[in-house]
């Protein structure tokens, strides 16, 4: 995990309180847009969460943009979620 986190260049790791896994976290929202999104463009995802990923990419970018600080931004976000994580694709 610390390969990882020294490749991406942000983010740290958290063990579970079980102690058999842990958590990559990426906190800080320009880690997000200027390292993740980015590395997942270059190294697509293969499957369906990949429908995930342009979701959570389109809200990335939204809130970027300051979007979300509108009514209609802040509903079009909901509106994004709601189809996420459903397995519905």
């Amino acid at each position: 995990m610390k390969s990882l986190i020294d490749y991406l260049g942000c983010g740290y790791y958290s063990i579970r309180k079980n102690k058999l896994a842990g958590d990559f976290l990426v906190i800080k929202f320009s880690g997000i847009v200027e390292k993740i999104i980015p590395f997942f463009d270059k190294n697509q995802i293969i499957g369906k969460k990949v429908k995930d990923f342009e979701d959570f990419k389109q809200v990335a970018f939204l809130m970027k943009d300051q979007t979300h600080k509108t009514p209609e931004g802040l509903e079009k976000i909901r509106e994004i979620k709601k189809g996420m994580n459903r397995g519905s694709y």
